[in-house]
């Protein structure tokens, strides 16, 4: 249940006009009392009044109304649509307070075509009834209870929706004001059994649709039946038999042999000619046994070459590891810093392993090509005995040569193997030492960063007390301030008052060390802020600080002031040698005391 106006709207079938002519939309939203608008809310008639709809009887409907499926221009969500009062021949309807809700309804069934009125009146008929609503579109039939309410069922489900617009209306009929006459209507959803069963039969019908659509898409993509095999006679044997020569037509000429075989088409009168078929078949035998044998020649040629790629790349592999091991000797690993060391031992691990997986690899290779001579080895004795004895002892004279270097590089392999493991093994024990070593230093690290944290802490708690005087301070130097203000309007006074003194005011000043309201203010703004400043000041920054506040200000002046004011400001030099700096500090409080 959500309100009418704004969901309705969601559920509703957009009415389909077209737009390539803009006087018939406007001329078709005229005929419905609608100030006639485009798609996107700009108005199509700026002059247009709403009281001039061409449909007589029927008041301007609200552009709100929900089903009309027509875009309004943007409304602001808490501003309620305005509804106006409709008068039929026979009734009157007034509109709802628009402060108040919008009425509630239930959860939309599927396929809603039926409404429930509640509320009519008493002496509502069913010509009154149809004469409300058959301005929300085509009224299949009503079903009248005895009890002030009713069923209708509408031709299409948008008009549901422009009923539920009249939901909260009052209805009076005529002009009467009897209580039997007048009610307060309200439109809800309804469930209905023949809505569902075209509903459903809505979706199946759908659904049929999907499937079919889906079928079509399934057999384009579907890939071609091959083509069928003709069938046999004399013409079509000759065709195949001369696509059997031919290498780039054997592959189909082959496969309708194959179909005519299977099919039962050899008999004595066709024997010799499928014979003949067989036997050019056989002789690409030949063919495809030389095409294997030039592949592999590329391929122990291919393999050749990679295996002379990786042992290239081996030995630079190698090379690269030996400027990581000479770097890491004392003589040049102690002018390394630490993260540069670090760098270094990362590096140095990364290529080993690099090393190592090539390494495996091109044994592997080596690996194979020694099982591919022994399987020749083993197939060599039956290939002599079909040779002449002469070509055979040649033959073994050649294979043991074979034999006795294949041993000694087999030897070598191994003597490389194990001298590779040895060197695995140090390295992984050399690994485990600096992996040691790196604990210590981190576990040193982590010591020294808590003392460090903890020292932290100590100079943290002292700024905060410092800065807790410093507060303090302030708020002394503000109250001084406020008190200096307050002698210095007394002395005015005084002043003023006197008659007696003749001399001015400037000259009694010019007996105290401040001689103006200017300088006043001066003193009380450096004293605030060197009082913030606890550890001094130079004059520069001082001056800097006063001409953000008046550009006027110099530095002269500035510092003939404060060496006047000698128990209010003191200057003492900080530093050594070049870095030797002048600063003030602010000592009132100690002069206060002395004074």
């Amino acid at each position: 249940s959500t309100d009418g106006g704004r969901n309705l709207s969601l559920d509703s079938i957009p009415m389909g006009l077209p737009m390539s002519d803009p006087s018939a939309w406007a001329t078709a939203m005229n005929n419905l009392g609608m100030a006639p608008m485009g798609m996107t809310g700009q108005p199509l008639l700026p002059d247009f009044d709403p009281a001039l709809g061409m449909m007589t009887g029927i008041p301007p409907i609200n552009p709100m109304m929900p089903g009309l499926g027509i875009v309004p221009p943007p409304i602001p969500p808490d501003m309620p649509a305005v509804k106006e009062i409709i008068h039929c021949k026979s009734c009157t309807l007034f509109p709802p307070n628009p402060h108040l809700p919008p009425p509630a309804t239930r959860e939309r069934p599927p396929g809603c075509k039926t409404v429930f009125v509640g509320g009519l009146p008493e002496n509502a008929t069913e010509q009154i009834i149809m004469e409300v609503f058959e301005q929300c579109g085509e009224v299949i039939a009503i079903r009248k209870s005895k009890k002030n309410f009713c069923h209708i069922r509408f031709a299409e489900e948008f008009m549901v929706d422009k009923a539920l617009y009249l939901s909260g209306y009052r209805i009076r009929l005529g002009s009467s004001t009897d209580k039997k006459d007048t009610g307060r209507l309200h439109v809800d959803f309804a469930q209905a059994r023949d809505d569902l069963y075209e509903w459903e039969c809505k979706q199946r019908m759908l659904a049929r649709e999907e499937r079919h659509r889906r079928r079509l898409a399934e057999e384009r993509f579907r890939p071609a039946s091959p083509p069928p095999v003709v069938h046999y006679s004399d013409h079509e044997c000759s065709v195949v038999a001369e696509k059997l020569k031919d290498d780039t037509k054997f592959s189909e000429a082959i496969q309708t042999l194959l179909t005519w075989i299977e099919r039962g088409e050899v008999n004595r009168r066709t024997a010799n000619n499928f014979y003949s078929m067989i036997q050019s078949a056989n002789s690409h035998i030949r063919r495809l046994v030389n095409e294997k044998a030039a592949h592999e020649k590329e391929m122990e040629e291919a393999k050749e070459k990679f295996k002379l790629a990786l042992s290239g790349i081996l030995v630079q592999f190698e090379q690269i590891v030996a400027v990581y091991h000479s770097a890491s000797k004392q003589k040049a690993w102690d002018h390394f810093t630490k993260a540069q060391r670090k760098n270094i031992s990362v590096w140095c691990k990364q290529a080993e392993e690099i090393r190592n997986i090539h390494n495996d690899e091109l044994m592997g290779i080596r690996r194979e090509e020694e099982m591919e001579m022994s399987d020749e080895e083993i197939a060599d004795p039956s290939e002599m005995k079909e040779t002449e004895e002469s070509a055979l002892v040649s033959q073994v004279e050649a294979l043991k040569e074979e034999n006795d270097s294949l041993r000694w590089q087999l030897d070598a392999y191994r003597n490389e193997v194990e001298l590779l493991k040895q060197e695995q093994g140090k390295a992984s024990r050399d690994e485990d030492t600096t992996k040691e070593q790196q604990m210590k230093l981190l576990q040193q690290a982590l010591q020294g960063m808590q003392k460090h944290l903890l020292k932290v802490q100590e100079e943290y708690k002292k700024r905060e007390a410092e800065l807790e005087k410093v507060k303090e301070d302030k708020l002394k130097i503000e109250t001084l301030l406020e008190n200096l203000k307050e002698q210095e309007s007394s002395m005015s006074r005084v002043c003023a008052c006197s008659q007696e003194k003749e001399c001015p005011v400037e000259k009694t000043l010019s007996n105290s060390p401040v001689k103006s309201e200017r300088e006043v203010l001066l003193v009380g703004i450096i004293s605030t802020f060197l009082h913030v400043h606890p550890f001094g000041a130079s004059i520069e920054y001082i001056c800097s600080y006063l001409q953000r506040l008046d550009s006027k200000i110099c530095t002269a002046e500035v510092e003939v002031l404060m060496t006047r004011l000698q128990n209010t400001f003191r200057q003492e030099l900080s530093g050594v040698g070049a870095s030797l700096e002048k600063r003030w500090k602010f000592c009132g409080f100690d002069g206060l005391k002395m004074t």
